[in-house]
């Protein structure tokens, strides 16, 4: 008797391993193809929210899987047009990943874009990004610092936030106990 494979489940298994694959080994973890940011754990958060090397490749791993662009170690054989794509994704998830951090500490309102998953963020890159200028998170009004940032305008609001960056992951980092 012939066994029937269900195809639609066969593709997604085979995205979740290009994707998540490294990731698994790296944060010790299970990731799905439904995997939102909103899922991760806090140690995971911190990590991917650190600027630097480390949370480039993961951040790398993840994208390049879900293009079926290859391994992150694979970057530099791109053409410089899938390089800068690779680059401009992973900035839009960085963003993303700070800012749930900052919702998780309670400075931010509920981020318009968490109801993606991880891989969707990547293969909507652009849908995404038009979507995340459109609707860009909001401070929470119990913030100490709330005041200033209403004065502002819709522009300068995004900077003032993105200004609190660093201060959220050492407040995050403390709440870790790290």
């Amino acid at each position: 008797m012939t066994k029937i494979v269900d195809l639609q489940s066969f593709r997604e298994r085979a995205l979740e391993q290009k994707s998540f694959g490294p990731w698994q080994k790296r944060f010790g973890e299970s990731f799905g193809a439904h995997t939102r940011i909103s899922d991760l754990s806090d140690k995971t958060l911190f990590s991917l929210a650190q600027p630097g090397e480390t949370s480039t490749t993961a951040f790398y791993e993840l994208i390049m899987g879900a293009l079926d662009l290859g391994p992150a170690a694979k970057f530099y054989y791109l053409a410089n047009d899938e390089q800068m794509r690779v680059v401009d994704i992973h900035l839009l998830l960085a963003d993303h990943v700070r800012f749930e951090l900052m919702r998780r500490l309670g400075w931010l309102k509920t981020l318009p874009c968490s109801r993606y998953s991880l891989i969707e963020l990547v293969q909507q890159f652009e849908a995404v990004k038009q979507q995340a200028r459109q609707a860009p998170p909001e401070l929470n009004d119990s913030h100490p610092e709330y005041g200033a940032y209403r004065q502002l305008a819709g522009g300068d609001k995004d900077v003032f936030i993105r200004r609190m960056l660093r201060d959220a992951i050492e407040a995050f980092k403390q709440q870790l106990g790290e």
